[in-house]
């Protein structure tokens, strides 16, 4: 085991994983309707395979990839289909989904084909099994995982690493994970570092989860596992950026508008490693998720293994949250979240957690940059947010560019370090908008 390691930059938001961190994953109830959008996933949306009227069976392929950056979807429960179009999505539009009535008998159908003993299976049938199942990234990315386990020809993986930094306040999906699946994340893990061949797998957590800690090192140990190390992060955010994680496990730097992969790296949420694991050993497909739901307005605050398509609003009824002192609801952690406009939103696979926010939390006034340099110093990257806020106001977009704005990761670390509460992201989330319609246009 190493000593506790870090990356230079980053933030120190309060943990605010009390309420919980030492609650056990329940299974939420099956709603009587599911919403399955068609895009949960970076990449081309799922092209739909069934129709109005289908019946469906739980874990039946709903539509299939659209390309080799696409993963197909598959239905959470067995029922009817009883329409396919545009409905409420956590980005914040109305998106093309699949409607489904549950008719509560939760048939289900394996989609993939369990290869177990998966030791002797050759790493191009454990990766269409990982494609079949609709795996991605579940730490929030949302990257086909089958993508990230097929790097191109003269990319050479030589180090996995397993994420189970949880940095986000508020958040404890992953947590519970490898304290009540331990065994199924690492041999997901160790499927994983099977697929790509690499000589070296870490599994990196934050020190504020000892028990967590304690007891990968248990199963490591009864299990035999001789080819993984754990090592422990310092709880800063965001420790659990593939990049920061990058330099903090192995001391490289992913190289500007590079992937980990070009410095011989691959990191994988512990999530996803277990929907891998579940994926070659039994056979099941991506259709559900743990959610913590939490917040200050959240009476009973739970962590949750909930079905895609099921709406919002039932897990915060279901916690007992007071929506008359709600301001706003967020998907995801309250550094890089989404807040939501509708909460018949579904819970889509990158949903790791809704956090209910205080009604009488006040709105903070924007005042003129001091030039501090605190924006700069939190950077984990190492950018100038001010500067890049300033050009992109003035429409100096090729500066932007020449000062790394298309590296930003949009952490959030900057604004949360500005004593002049600029909201720095929202800049350079306009500045790449433009960038990138510049581009097109060019293009064209």
């Amino acid at each position: 085991m190493f000593g506790v390691r870090t990356f230079s930059g980053g933030v120190f938001p309060p943990h605010a994983k009390h309420a919980t961190e030492h609650k056990a994953i329940e299974t939420f109830a099956a709603p009587a309707k599911v919403v399955v959008p068609l895009s949960q996933h970076i990449g081309a949306p799922a092209k739909a395979v069934v129709k109005p009227g289908d019946l469906v069976e739980r874990g039946q392929v709903l539509a299939e990839a659209a390309g080799h950056v696409s993963v197909p979807v598959h239905s959470p429960v067995s029922g009817k289909v009883l329409s396919i179009g545009p409905f409420p999505h956590p980005l914040g539009r109305d998106l093309p989904a699949v409607e489904i009535e549950n008719d509560g008998r939760d048939e289900g159908v394996d989609v993939t084909v369990a290869l177990a003993p998966w030791e002797n299976c050759d790493a191009k049938a454990l990766v269409q099994a990982v494609q079949a199942a609709g795996i991605v990234g579940l730490g929030g990315a949302t990257f086909p995982t089958h993508v990230k386990l097929s790097p191109p020809s003269g990319k050479t993986i030589d180090t996995f690493i397993l994420n189970g930094a949880e940095c986000e306040p508020y958040l404890t999906a992953d947590h519970r994970l490898m304290l009540e699946k331990t065994w199924e994340v690492v041999e997901g893990a160790l499927i994983l570092r099977k697929i790509l061949g690499a000589h070296h797998a870490f599994f990196a957590i934050e020190i504020n989860k000892p028990d967590a800690i304690a007891a990968v090192h248990k199963v490591l140990a009864e299990k035999h596992v001789r080819d993984m190390d754990i090592v422990r992060l310092r709880t800063k955010y965001p420790q659990g950026g593939e990049k920061q994680l990058i330099n903090a496990v192995t001391g490289r730097q992913v190289p500007s508008g590079g992937l980990p992969m070009d410095c011989g790296c691959v990191v994988q949420n512990v999530g996803t490693a277990l929907a891998v694991r579940n994926a070659v050993v039994r056979g099941e497909p991506l259709y559900e998720r743990v959610v913590t739901v939490t917040g200050p307005t959240v009476a009973e605050p739970r962590n949750l293994l909930v079905r895609v398509g099921t709406p919002m609003r039932l897990l915060l009824e279901a916690c007992r949250t007071d929506m008359k002192r709600t301001r706003k609801v967020v998907m995801g952690g309250p550094m890089m979240g989404l807040a939501q406009a509708s909460l018949d939103a579904p819970v889509i696979k990158s949903t790791s957690g809704l956090l209910a926010l205080d009604a009488t939390t006040p709105g903070e006034r924007e005042y003129d940059c001091i030039w501090c340099g605190n924006c700069h110093r939190a950077c984990p990257i190492h950018l100038v947010p001010s500067l890049l806020a300033k050009q992109v106001d003035r429409g100096y977009y090729d500066q932007a560019v020449d000062w790394g704005i298309l590296d930003c990761m949009e952490c959030g670390s900057c604004a949360y370090a500005c004593p002049a509460k600029i909201n720095l992201v929202h800049w350079v989330k306009l500045g790449k908008f433009h960038i990138q319609a510049r581009r097109a246009a060019a293009k064209k």
